[in-house]
Order: C-alpha cells, then sequence, then structure tokens
C-alpha cells in the first residue's frame, strides 16, 4: 500500500522523480510497508527499516541499512561514508540504470528480507576504532563545553552524527554541519531526535512538526 507522505514527497520533488517512482515499484513489489520520516521514504519488513529511497544532487539510491551482510556478487553495493557500518547503497543517474539491472535489485532485496528474518545483524565496530572527524575533534579542542556535550551523548547519537559530518568531502562543509547541529549537540540531542516536542514517537522525529508549521530547519 502506498503512503500519501510519500505521494506528496514524488510529486513535489524536482529531481529524480522517474526514478523515484521506479524505485518505489520495485520496493513495494517485495511486500514491504512504505513510510515516511525523517523526510524520506522508507521501507519497513517486520517492523524494522530495512531501506530507504535516498536522492542526492549526483545521484539516486537504495539505501540498504543491513547492506553490510548481503552476498554482493555484482558489485553494486557502494558504502556510503568512510564510517558506515552495516549500511549500503546502490547508486544510479538515470533511470535507464534502474530499468537494466531490476532484477539484480530485487533479488538484493530479498535477501536483505531473508537475513532480517534470520535475524543477523552486522558486527558493531567500538566506539574507539571510529575514525572521527578531524573538524569535530577542532571544535572539541576549542570548546569544552561543546566537547563535555558530545562526550555525554550515547554511542550511536556520536556515530551518527561523525557519520553526517564525515560523508562531505569538502572541509568547509563538515564544520558548517558541526556548527548547524551544535545547539541539538549541546542539549543532548541525537540527529534525528525530535526538538520541537510534537513528535508521537518520541525521542525520535515522526515529522509531526510539519503539522504545526515549525521549519524543518529547527526539527
Amino acid at each position: 500500500m502506498t503512503n500519501p507522505d510519500v505521494d506528496n514527497y514524488i510529486a513535489n520533488a524536482t529531481q529524480w522523480q522517474p526514478e523515484m517512482v521506479k524505485l518505489r515499484e520495485l520496493l513495494l513489489s517485495c511486500g514491504l510497508t512504505e513510510v515516511y520520516k525523517w523526510r524520506i521514504p522508507f521501507y519497513m519488513f517486520n517492523d524494522t527499516n530495512l531501506f530507504a529511497i535516498q536522492a542526492f544532487k549526483n545521484y539516486i539510491g537504495i539505501g540498504f541499512f543491513n547492506g553490510a551482510l548481503i552476498n554482493d556478487t555484482e558489485d553494486i553495493l557502494v558504502k556510503p561514508g568512510e564510517n558506515t557500518q552495516g549500511a549500503r547503497q546502490i547508486r544510479f543517474t538515470a533511470l535507464s540504470q534502474i530499468v537494466a539491472k531490476q532484477d539484480i535489485i530485487r533479488a538484493y532485496i530479498f535477501e536483505a528480507m531473508e537475513i532480517e528474518k534470520a535475524g543477523i545483524k552486522p558486527t558493531p565496530i567500538k566506539t574507539d576504532e571510529i575514525v572521527w572527524a578531524e573538524e569535530l575533534i577542532e571544535v572539541m579542542n576549542q570548546d569544552a563545553k561543546f566537547k563535555t556535550a558530545f562526550e555525554a551523548l550515547t554511542p550511536g547519537r556520536k556515530r551518527a552524527y561523525n557519520m553526517h559530518f564525515s560523508s562531505s568531502k569538502q572541509s568547509t562543509t563538515r564544520l558548517a554541519r558541526i556548527k548547524k547541529y551544535m545547539p541539538r549537540i549541546l542539549n543532548g540531542k541525537g540527529i534525528h531526535d525530535c526538538v520541537c516536542g510534537f513528535s508521537q514517537k518520541m525521542p525520535s522525529c515522526d515529522g509531526s512538526h510539519k503539522k504545526h508549521g515549525v521549519s524543518n530547519e529547527i526539527c
């Protein structure tokens, strides 16, 4: 069943609309549940987030949350960032690429579902093995209050922030991201946590802020 919020997301997209429609069709054909949260379409199996349609300026793709466990015989899974653990992506820059690989994509989706059925999870990397963004270390060295707040976050929240900060190739962008999320970190919030107070699925943001006229920049 399609989700009306995803209908709106695709209808209002300024880029990759045909590709979104095709990827959505593939994911739904596998019997997944479509939801909309964190401002992108997610696809669930057994009440677990397994996939997401991820649109960026230079490509669109399917994000596999347990992709590291898939037998990537076609060598098409991409690690989103240097410090990414279990997640992987299949990336596309044209609708024709999706059409050409749709049978392979579907096979990978079903394999991910079987992995979830079996309860297999990626072995987590220890926090002390993570390579932290240089800019993050610099900001913490310059701001003791920020350092204390960041180190007080849960390991998962710290990893999520670091992954987001590190995913840019440009140092200026990494630093800008750190500055943008500094208020959240100082308040002990994770990158996907609700800060407006309207979410029905605390502490995560479920998009309820939009119904109350709260900007996405705030929550």
